[in-house]
């Protein structure tokens, strides 16, 4: 990929916006100091550099496509209210999991994606009412339509 001042923009960007925004998120962000760079040119970058695996494409629980520039190994936890994606250093977890599923699938396995689901404090405190604690599927459920 040849460089220019707008994917350099766009890496910034992503960088500094931590939060694994969605193309449109990230195009808000940079819309307001750079006006120029238009919302297909940061759709087509993030999807051509999540292609050259210079970024992470993460699937939101909605089927939406966020970001993140962190590709150290790492878990997510995506909140089941308000879809927000949080980073989880567990790389200690991954060594010991990859090993397993190995040894199970006798496979050579050369990633791992894990993700966590749940909520989080924002949504547990703001809509606690709501929750409750299914046993038989040992998950969190939303039992009220939050809006």
């Amino acid at each position: 990929m040849r460089n220019s001042k707008q994917k350099e923009i766009i890496l910034r960007a992503l960088d500094e916006h931590r939060i694994h925004p969605t193309a449109e998120e990230l195009y808000q962000y940079i819309h307001k100091e750079n006006s120029d760079i238009g919302v297909a040119t940061v759709y087509r970058n993030l999807n051509k550099f999540a292609e050259k695996g210079i970024i992470r494409k993460i699937i939101g629980l909605d089927g939406s496509s966020h970001f993140d520039s962190c590709l150290e190994p790492h878990c997510h936890f995506i909140c089941s209210c308000c879809g927000k994606i949080y980073d989880i250093p567990m790389t200690y977890i991954s060594r010991n999991l990859i090993a397993k599923a190995e040894e199970y699938t006798d496979c050579r396995i050369t990633s791992m994606d894990m993700t966590f689901r749940g909520f989080c404090r924002e949504c547990e405190e703001k809509h606690s009412s709501n929750f409750i604690y299914d046993e038989k599927e040992t998950e969190m459920l939303l039992t009220a339509s939050i809006s």
